[in-house]
């Protein structure tokens, strides 16, 4: 399946798939779904952050399957060189490995990008889908946050999971 940078045009679809997931999984710890424009000033932001954040989907002619982000962990410079990523598939094709292969992409973006480690921040320690497949790519469980995310009524635990990249070193 090809993955290929977002464009503008995808937006409308990434923001489909990612209101589901907000909507109806505990991945994400938003509870109402950003509209459309607000999905845009994020991908413009990501933009203009000069190669150091980037949004990949994963097409068919069915258009957006899934899609992957990844940036720079938190803003301040002594994290420059750790990325996290985020990703989401279409519903109709969770399970198939789909977000393995954009979490693969991703790894290979931010590694030629310039960072040197990427971490996983999984909502929900339920999430056997999410926490697998970094693990199948090499990330290590590294945290666990108790109870630090609410969402349907009930207290989220959040996983952390750390992959060293190309030039990276095991910590």
């Amino acid at each position: 399946m090809p993955i290929r940078p977002a464009t503008s045009a995808d937006l409308a679809e990434i923001q489909a798939i990612y209101a589901h997931h907000v909507l109806h999984g505990t991945g994400t710890f938003e509870d109402a779904p950003p509209s459309v424009e607000e999905v845009t000033a994020r991908f413009a932001a990501a933009t203009e952050a000069g190669g150091r954040a980037g949004w990949l989907v994963a097409t068919d002619a069915t258009g957006v399957q899934g899609y992957v982000i990844y940036a720079q962990y938190r803003d301040r410079s002594g994290y420059r060189f750790c990325a996290e990523d985020g990703v989401y598939v279409r519903d109709d094709v969770r399970g198939q490995g789909l977000g393995k292969t954009l979490v693969a992409a991703a790894i290979e973006a931010a590694a030629a990008a310039g960072y040197s480690q990427m971490i996983a921040v999984i909502g929900d320690q339920a999430n056997a889908g999410s926490i697998g497949l970094h693990a199948s790519l090499g990330f290590r469980q590294v945290g666990l946050l108790r109870g630090v995310g609410f969402k349907f009524g009930r207290w989220l635990d959040v996983v952390l999971m750390q992959r060293a990249l190309a030039d990276g070193t095991e910590r």
